[in-house]
């Protein structure tokens, strides 16, 4: 009977070598590729890939879309008195006299619409924007007919006599309209353009400060 061959020593051992080569790679990779918590807290693979974010905030071009901005409504109730009579004739026969209060509102807004490129500034960083807006302009006058009543009216002899046969109906149309005048003119005596002004100023600065921009300065061009 043959005796079995005992394996060449230089073959074992060599294979032995490659096996624990295999797993030395294996073990370096996984402590490269893996960050071991408490460990080894600064080992990191020093060829992974890396990402930054240089992207700016939006256009502030993009406020343009916002178009028409109603910034402040003001409520006012003013007393329109009219009269109409004739010279050299008594009151008793020939006068009309009418006390109306009328009660409206009106819209402040900022058109946006209209702003040109150069009317916003970024700087290079991209953390501070200036722009400059139109002044705020004044909507139409809401005359509120619910709330808008006559106060009292006076009529001589002949008024009377003619509001028999038919009423003018100019006359009302007359009253609303002076009433809306007068609402208007209010609007603009009042605080209202200043308190469009300051609404669309903090509406901008918290807008673009969500946007990233760390300092937001807004002026207005004289109306």
């Amino acid at each position: 009977m043959t005796a079995p061959v005992a394996p060449e020593p230089e073959r074992s051992s060599r294979g032995v070598f490659w096996v624990v080569a295999v797993l030395l790679v294996a073990l370096v990779a996984g402590l490269i590729g893996v960050r071991v918590t408490g460990l080894l807290p600064s080992l990191t693979n020093p060829f992974a890939e890396q990402e930054t974010d240089r992207s700016q905030p939006p256009l502030l071009q993009s406020i343009q879309d916002l178009s028409r901005y109603v910034a402040a409504e003001g409520n006012f109730q003013v007393v329109v008195d009219t009269q109409r009579n004739r010279e050299h004739v008594p009151d008793f026969l020939l006068n009309e006299r009418t006390l109306f209060v009328a009660a409206g509102s009106v819209e402040a807004y900022v058109d946006f619409s209209s702003i040109s490129d150069d009317a916003i500034v970024v700087s290079e960083d991209g953390k501070t924007a200036t722009i400059t807006l139109p002044a705020p302009q004044l909507g139409e006058t809401n005359l509120d007919q619910e709330r808008s009543y006559v106060f009292s009216e006076e009529k001589g002899l002949l008024n009377r006599i003619g509001d028999a046969f038919g009423q003018d109906p100019n006359k009302q149309q007359a009253i609303y309209v002076l009433s809306e005048e007068r609402i208007e003119a209010a609007a603009r005596e009042s605080e209202l353009p200043q308190r469009a002004q300051e609404n669309t100023t903090k509406m901008l600065e918290g807008l673009l400060r969500s946007l990233g921009y760390e300092k937001v300065t807004v002026t207005y061009t004289a109306p």
